[in-house]
């Protein structure tokens, strides 16, 4: 019976008992009050029920979306895990193809993250204030160059790095340029080795970006460098698209 029928018929039963004289006004009075009072409290309780299934819905849809969420993480760790295990193996590898240049200390191998990197000591390279690389110097970077061809998912950004001790000639005006010419020239030799120059980057940071202090010859030394760095052609990507941005 909807609320139209419920209030006829409580009128039309009113009003015939008090046609028959059963109840006074004030009885009747007071049941249309109950009445009144309890199509309220209903009416009220309906509104709870409605704002109690919207509240559900609502909440089945954050239900939904945090368990998306939590397969999307789950997915990205799973992701990860691989991404750091596949590093680790081609860590391993590198240094394996380069075990006996790592124990004669001529090179050596780091990893941060998913990048892995050979940093050459300047001596073996390159004589002081030149870019020509020395005999001894090729024969290493040939076997680098072979270690490094098994990457093809890696771009091979090449660093040149020097003290800040001054130079100024007429071909290297400052430790920028000479750093930069020496970069080139690992770039060079890797390629006439067999290395995809797509895959291949070179740059100077001179003197600015030390690994020791200056102060003394030893941090000199560690400072006169250079780093060849496999990164993911990614990575290598998204930083060449946020730049020409």
């Amino acid at each position: 019976m909807n609320k139209l029928a419920f209030q006829l018929a409580g009128t039309v039963i009113a009003a015939a008992l008090i046609a028959s004289g059963c109840v006074s006004t004030g009885d009747f009075e007071k049941v249309q009050a109950d009445k009144n009072q309890l199509e309220q409290q209903t009416h009220e309780l309906q509104s709870q029920r409605r704002a109690l299934e919207e509240q559900k819905t609502a909440l089945e849809r954050q239900q939904g979306s945090l368990r998306a969420e939590l397969e999307a993480l789950a997915r990205q760790k799973a992701q990860l895990e691989t991404s750091n295990q596949q590093t680790k193996s081609q860590y391993d590898g590198l240094v394996r193809n380069l075990t006996e240049e790592v124990k004669k200390g001529q090179l050596q191998v780091r990893q941060f993250k998913d990048m892995l990197t050979v940093e050459v000591a300047e001596q073996l390279f390159f004589d002081s204030g030149r870019a020509m690389l020395k005999e001894q110097g090729k024969a290493v970077l040939s076997k680098v160059g072979e270690a490094l061809k098994g990457y093809e998912d890696k771009v091979i950004r090449v660093v040149g790095h020097t003290d800040n001790v001054p130079i100024s000639t007429a071909q290297f005006p400052s430790n920028w340029e000479l750093s930069a010419a020496r970069a080139t020239t690992v770039v060079r030799f890797l390629q006439s080795a067999g290395v995809a120059p797509e895959r291949l980057t070179a740059s100077g940071r001179g003197e600015y970006s030390p690994l020791a202090s200056n102060d003394d010859a030893e941090g000199r030394r560690k400072n006169r460098r250079i780093e060849i760095t496999l990164v993911d052609r990614s990575l290598a990507q998204e930083v060449q698209s946020s730049g020409a941005k």
